[in-house]
This record gives structure tokens, sequence and C-alpha cells, in this order.
């Protein structure tokens, strides 16, 4: 069939809303008609050559639609169904078995290298090859191809079009809180940054019960923002030390502190802002190599722990819902992040991102982006 894609083709390059052509889903794959797409700072770092994503690609990694057409082995999800897309998996590793998908044994390969698993890609522009599969979806595309493991079924009353960043920018910071943190009722947290993905493990620290909540950031319409919508306290470590400031307001450092910049001083400092025994997750994407300096004695002698968090260690099929749910009763109010834009300004979307402009763009894809359904649209 013949979709419509944002094309990415050259480095540091505007993306190209072109007419591409996309195969059927093959037994084990999902046609989605995508209705939105969240905008994500791992698009840019891909389109920006920084990971070796290959080129020409369709990239996109947020997506939320409607099923149109299922592959013969498919029994998740039906033709009809309201569903998010996010990351892939293999489904079959240790980690996979164990209910952790995040931390998948082949996360890179069927996340980065936007193709299937086979190396083939369903997508090409006049018999020229598109590489696709990025995230197992490639969702900025009027339609996109993907697969059980990383589809979503979400309730067919839920609001579609804001649904995308449940699959990865949201969920990272919530699930950062509520799974890989375990932060509970009472106790305190500070996150270090204050994009998408730190707002959101601020909503969901005060989802959980935190009592004192502290945001970090250099931006001052950022900090009001989480103010908000639940931080206690704010610090910016352009006027004051935001170790400092966090160990007078806790009066002797917070339970649990998040790292979203991936920058080594930042880190350090939020290992230092910890109490006894706390504990630092660390989620921002750094240079390969980059190294963390930390002060062993004071790291060691109070029993502090650092860990990496890669997706919110989120089980997707259990926390997105859960996302959507605390979302309908009003305890999670992510969409006050959100900025739409028609798919035709996906590049005005994404410089606003870049610039600080925008905390969450979505580009909503709009009828004139859809061709006709396929052929026999059901079951493949």
């Amino acid at each position: 069939m013949k979709i419509t894609a944002a094309v990415a083709r050259a480095t540091h390059a505007p993306l190209t809303l072109e007419t591409l052509d996309l195969e059927d889903p093959r037994d084990d794959e999902i046609l989605v008609r995508v209705v939105a797409t969240g905008v994500c700072h791992t698009d840019m770092v891909v389109r920006d050559g920084l990971l070796p994503t290959p080129q020409p690609v369709v990239l996109g990694h947020e997506g939320a639609g409607i099923v149109m057409k299922v592959g013969r082995s498919v029994r998740k999800v039906a033709p009809g169904d309201h569903v998010v897309m996010t990351f892939n998996s293999c489904g079959a590793c240790p980690s996979c078995a164990d209910h952790e998908p995040a931390y998948c044994h082949e996360f890179f390969p069927r996340n980065f290298f936007a193709d299937r698993a086979d190396g083939t890609s369903a997508i090409s522009s006049d018999g020229e090859l598109v590489h696709g599969n990025f995230f197992g979806q490639s969702s900025f595309a009027s339609h996109a191809l993907c697969h059980e493991v990383n589809v979503v079924k979400v309730p067919n009353d839920a609001p579609l079009e804001i649904m995308g960043p449940l699959a990865c920018g949201v969920q990272t910071g919530a699930g950062a809180v509520m799974n890989a943190l375990k932060v509970t009722a009472g106790k305190s947290f500070a996150v270090f940054g204050t994009g998408s993905v730190g707002l959101s493990a601020v909503m969901a620290a005060k989802a959980v019960g935190a009592t004192t909540i502290i945001a970090v950031d250099t931006n001052a319409e950022r900090l009001a923002f989480a103010r908000g919508v639940g931080a206690t306290h704010t610090v910016n470590p352009k006027t004051a030390s935001a170790a400092d400031e966090i160990l007078a307001a806790t009066g002797g450092g917070v339970n649990f502190a998040l790292d979203t910049t991936g920058l080594s001083d930042v880190i350090r400092t939020a290992v230092l802002s910890l109490a006894p025994r706390g504990i630092c997750g660390i989620l921002g994407a750094s240079p390969m190599g980059s190294e963390i300096n930390l002060d062993e004695v004071h790291f060691m002698s109070g029993g502090r722990r650092l860990i990496g968090i890669v997706e919110g260690s989120s089980d997707p099929d259990v926390f997105i819902p859960l996302l959507a749910d605390l979302h309908a009763k009003g305890l999670f109010p992510f969409d006050r992040m959100i900025r739409f834009y028609p798919f035709e300004k996906i590049n005005e979307a994404i410089a606003d991102s870049e610039s600080g402009l925008t905390i969450k763009p979505i580009v909503r894809m709009g009828l004139a982006c859809f061709t006709k359904p396929p052929h026999g649209a059901g079951q493949a």
C-alpha cells in the first residue's frame, strides 16, 4: 500500500515527507493506522547520526493508532483495536522471560538497527530501500507495521491522540519512579532535568504519595511547570548549589534521586544529594565511553546505590494501561506537557522540542495522510 512518511535522509537535515510503499504484514506483524506520534529526543539523536541507525530511515517510536490488519499468527489484538506501539524486544531471552523487556538481550538491534530481524525492510520508495522497523514501528508515518511484543491495547474510549508518549518518554520517567526506584508514600525524591521524562517522574512521585519532591533545572519556566504538576521544591543550580539546597530542604538528603541528563557532574551531584541508603537512578544517554566520577567514601559509607534504568524498567503490557488509568482518574496529568502539530509540520515540532519551546510535541497525521484501506482489511 502507499503511505505518507517522514524520511531522514541526511544527518542534521530536515525530514522529508514522502509517499512510500509499505508491504502487507507478515504472519507475525500488525498493520496500524497511525493517529498520532510523539516526538522524542531519541529520534533527533538518530537523525543526527549519533547512533548507528542506517539512512534513509523512517523514525518515530511513540505511535498510537488503530489496528487495520493482523498476520495469521497474531492473537493479541484484532482489527479495530486502539493501540500504543512501544519499544521492541525479542520476547524470548532471560530478561523477556522475567517480564523485563526493557533489558532484552537484543534491545539495541531490535530497536536501533531499523530493519526486521532478518535484515529486510517493509518500506521502499520506487524500489529504493528505506529502512523501517525503528523501535519495531517507524511511526512517523500514516501507517506502520509493528509486532505482538511491542503493541499494547488501550481502551477505545481513551484519548488516543495523547497516548503515544506513554510508549517511551512518559513511560521512562514514570516507570523510573514506580518500577525501578520503587518510590513509596512519605519518601523524598529529587529529579535532575525537567524535560518530558523528568516532569513525568515528578507526576509519578506525586501519584505514589512522595511528600518531598524536588525538581532541579536551569530553566525557570520548566521549574514553574514542575511546581504545577507536583514539585514541592525547585532548585536552579545556576543560582545555588543543588546538593546543598536538597540537603537543607530534607534535613539530610533525599531517599531517591533520578538523573535525566546523562552528564557526569550532574550525576555526581545527584548522588551527593542522597540520604544514607538512598538510591539514584540514571537514564540520560551519554556518548559511548563516558565515565561517572563519585566520592567513593560518601557513596560506600552511606550504603548508597546507583542504578541504570532503561524505558522505566517497564513491562508495557502492564504499565501503559496503568498510566492511562491514572490519567483518566486525574492523577497523572501528562497531557499538560503536550502541544499538537499537524504531520506536515513535523520539522517545526522537532525544532520546538530542541529549543525547549515545547515540552512534548505530538504530530497528528490527519485525514490527508491516509490512503484507502488495504484490500482485505482484517487478518492477513
